[in-house]
């Protein structure tokens, strides 16, 4: 078992300056470190262009434009390396795994990947200039794999496959969009309809009305339906989907088998986190290992987090952190079953 830890972040301020910070954050760190090797054995394949992406981000969310040139004067990059790393538009992606369960007030997530690529921040951000206060892990800095909004919005997504990518968004970034500009289920999935995406994935979308939404993305087209629960596979757009998913049907039938019998929000963080319930997984060589838990209360404006399985939640009162009062936990620890090594804590991970 490898012990591992996610740092919380906790900043109110304007895009520009929360970019900054994260910026002199960043600086010597391993991550960066990491991710120039990772570059050496993996070049992009690509340019990315400045105005393209300034456009790109601008139309949705023009504050995450000012995040990211704050992180490029904190860490004196050209902006072209800013966009490599951060920018989050056309960007490759690898597959991974993920579960997502939602009930009458709660959505709870497994977001399944490989250790190396997952870089342990928690972060709250309550923007001054604009946008919405935003709590969840990050995803390529600027990005959140998972999240809840001030609205009581709520995001996660499940990766479907990298087939013929298209001149858009990576999941995490769109995720960041959605949550830093939409209120309702229904704002989120307008704007998911109008986004260009980078590669295929489902967006479950959820908010204290109850409602749920799945909506099917791919670069050729998108998809709505409502389902309470999602793993690794479309059940609209069949024709995208990967050859090979009978763990993406067993999972999801173990969430649809138990979900009726679930009583409360902590039951079904058990159903997902508990490593023998069916739904967590330890596949991390295959890219598809339970790295965290994590639940959203939009009724409550409380998330909770868990790193590996069979772990208690960290719970935390967005509410509370929104009027101003500062959570005191520096740290998320957990384990995991794996050797493998995490970017933000081990040398050479590659």
């Amino acid at each position: 078992m490898k012990q591992i830890y996610s740092d919380v972040l906790q900043f109110r301020g304007t895009h520009y300056d929360f970019g900054y910070m994260q910026g002199e954050l960043l600086k010597d760190s391993l991550t960066v470190e990491n991710r120039e090797k990772q570059w050496k054995l993996r070049k992009p394949r690509f340019s990315v262009e400045e105005q393209e992406v300034k456009d790109a981000i601008l139309r949705f969310a023009p504050g995450v434009w000012d995040e990211l040139v704050g992180i490029k004067d904190a860490m004196e990059w050209p902006m072209e390396r800013v966009l490599m790393e951060f920018g989050g538009y056309r960007l490759d992606y690898v597959k991974s795994g993920c579960s997502i369960l939602t009930g009458d007030d709660y959505m709870v997530r497994n977001y399944d990947y490989q250790p190396k690529t997952y870089e342990g921040r928690f972060v709250f951000f309550q923007p001054s200039d604009q946008g919405y206060a935003i709590i969840g892990p990050s995803q390529r800095i600027t990005g959140r794999m998972d999240g809840m909004n001030e609205k009581g919005l709520a995001l996660g997504y499940n990766f479907m496959h990298r087939k013929k990518p298209g001149e858009g968004f990576i999941c995490c970034m769109i995720g960041r969009l959605i949550l830093e500009s939409c209120a309702t289920v229904e704002e989120a999935v307008e704007m998911l309809q109008e986004i260009p995406h980078r590669h295929s994935f489902s967006y479950i979308v959820f908010d204290a009305s109850g409602q749920t939404y799945v909506v099917e993305t791919s670069p050729r087209g998108v998809e709505v339906r409502q389902s309470n629960a999602c793993t690794n596979h479309f059940e609209q757009m069949k024709d995208e989907n990967r050859n090979y998913l009978a763990d993406s049907y067993r999972r999801l039938d173990t969430m649809n088998e138990q979900k009726d019998q679930l009583s409360s929000s902590y039951e079904a963080f058990r159903l997902l986190n508990d490593t023998d319930k069916g739904v967590f997984s330890k596949q991390y060589k295959n890219w598809a290992g339970t790295i965290h838990t994590s639940a959203y209360l939009p009724k409550e404006k409380k998330a909770w987090f868990a790193l590996g399985g069979d772990q208690e939640p960290v719970v935390f009162d967005f509410d509370k952190w929104l009027a101003g009062d500062d959570v005191t936990i520096e740290r998320i620890t957990g384990e995991v079953d794996t050797d493998l090594p995490f970017p933000h804590m081990d040398k050479n991970a590659r």
